[in-house]
Order: structure tokens, then C-alpha cells, then sequence
């Protein structure tokens, strides 16, 4: 939809000609961007050698890179990982190598792939590169950015040219708008009602099921609906959120909806 844009399409890929081929028929899609994913650390894609598994053959990831660009007429961003492990944090090397392949952006999440999500995301790095004098690309900083204030710490200390929110948004939409109006005024955007929230999360129900079909928009959405902070500190939730977890259909997460309503400060 033309309402959603700027829009990105993200490949992911360890072999050249597949990726040519798949930003091929993305850039058929038009989308404004074309990401690769050189970041992604779970086992079933970093550990057959795609996603944060490029980080162990860099060539082959620089191959691919220049590769897809040269491929397509759109802009080719890249995201990665600072380095495959604590000894291997190669991202400031790197990013001037991706630079030269004629990528338009590069999103940098603060941590290793051996850190999976754990620990905390160190931004240092993501500074330095930043502060490199060779790089003129945009760089996107990424990684426990959970807070309006963080979003604004990580423009001001590292002087990223974006922040990118993952796990920060799930089951919390409304985040992106309490982080842009904190960026706008330096004050916290005031509580947002309880039925308000529980409206925004009805409403991402209807647009999974709108987008896919009704069971694969429930798989779709549920985790992040039993994710929410909007329930947190409501007595017992433990198997409400386990009866999340296991909805199949509309009819089934919205009378938890309304059992859990009354109980929403």
C-alpha cells in the first residue's frame, strides 16, 4: 500500500545468484529498499551460513553485496552484526568494505551473533564507526532500545543518523509514537488509556487476519499480543497468556480481550 511507505523488502542468502535473482523479483514489488540481512543470529539461518553467518566469510558476503546492487535500480541497504564473536568485532573494517560496494545505508545491531539477544547491546562501536571519517553513509544504530529516552541518548552519545526499534514494539505499537513525540518535545507523551492500547492491539488482530487469512494471522500476531506490557502486573496471567499463546481464532483472543478489560488499571 502506498499509504504504508518508505517500504523495505529484506532477502536474506549465503549463495550470489540466488540473492541476484531474489532482489530481482523484489525490486519487481517496488518497494523504496532493498535490505539484505547479514545480522539474522538464529541457528536455522546463521547456522547454514546466511544472516550473522556471513560474518565468518566476509568475501562472500562482500561478493553478494556488490552483487545485488549492481542488480537493481534501487537503493541496497545492509544489516549486520558488530562481529561473529567478542574476538571477532570487525564491524568498523567492515562497514567501510560494504561502503564500497555501493550500499546506500548500513543498520548496525549492537551485538555479536554469539550474543544471540542476550546481554546488553554495546553502542561503542556503533559510534566509532559512525565518527569514521571514510564512512558517508546513513547509519542505523540497533539494540535495546526500549525507552523514549534511550532513542534519544543513542542520537545524542553515538550521533547515529536513525535508530532502529525491534523487540522494544512487540505487542506495543503506540512505542513508535511515544519515542517520536519525546524526540519532538523531550518530555514523555502522557499515559495512553488502557482501553486505548487494548483498541490498538484489537485492531493489529484485524490487520494480520486482513493481510494473510485468519489462522496464519493469528500464528502471526499472537506472541506479540501475549507480549505486551499493557498486561503486565495483572494477577495470575500466567495461563491467560499461555491461553494467548495457543488462540487459533478471532473469536477466542477477543473474549480473553474482554475477561482480561476489567482488569486493566
Amino acid at each position: 500500500s502506498d499509504r504504508e511507505r518508505p517500504v523495505a523488502i529484506q532477502i536474506y542468502g549465503k549463495d550470489t545468484p540466488t540473492m541476484v535473482e531474489a532482489a530481482r523479483i523484489v525490486e519487481q514489488a517496488r518497494p523504496d529498499i532493498l535490505d539484505v540481512n547479514f545480522g539474522c543470529p538464529v541457528k536455522r539461518v546463521a547456522g547454514k551460513g546466511a544472516g550473522a553467518g556471513m560474518l565468518q566469510n566476509v568475501p562472500l558476503m562482500l561478493e553478494i553485496t556488490r552483487a545485488v546492487v549492481d542488480a537493481v535500480k534501487i537503493p541496497v541497504t545492509v544489516k549486520t552484526r558488530l562481529g561473529w564473536d567478542a574476538d571477532h568485532k570487525i564491524i568498523v573494517t567492515l562497514a567501510e568494505q560494504l561502503q564500497d560496494c555501493g550500499i546506500a545505508a548500513l543498520t548496525i545491531h549492537g551485538r555479536t551473533r554469539a550474543q544471540m539477544y542476550t546481554g546488553e547491546a554495546d553502542w561503542t562501536l556503533i559510534g566509532e564507526v559512525k565518527r569514521n571519517p571514510r564512512m558517508h553513509i546513513p547509519i542505523i544504530g540497533n539494540g535495546d532500545v526500549t525507552t523514549p529516552r534511550r532513542a534519544k541518548e543513542c542520537f545524542d552519545l553515538y550521533g547515529v543518523d536513525a535508530v532502529m526499534i525491534g523487540r522494544a514494539s512487540f505487542g506495543r505499537p503506540w512505542f513508535f509514537k511515544e519515542v517520536k513525540h519525546y524526540l519532538e518535545t523531550g518530555e514523555e507523551l502522557p499515559p495512553l488509556s488502557s482501553e486505548w492500547q487494548l483498541n490498538v492491539l484489537r485492531q493489529e488482530v484485524e490487520d494480520s487476519i486482513r493481510l494473510l487469512d485468519e489462522r496464519r494471522g493469528i500464528l502471526h500476531v499472537r506472541r506479540h499480543l501475549a507480549a505486551s506490557p499493557l498486561f503486565k502486573g495483572i494477577p495470575n496471567f500466567r495461563d491467560t497468556r499461555i491461553a494467548m499463546l495457543r488462540a487459533e481464532t478471532k473469536e477466542e483472543l477477543y473474549r480473553i480481550f474482554d475477561a482480561i478489560g476489567p482488569m486493566l488499571p
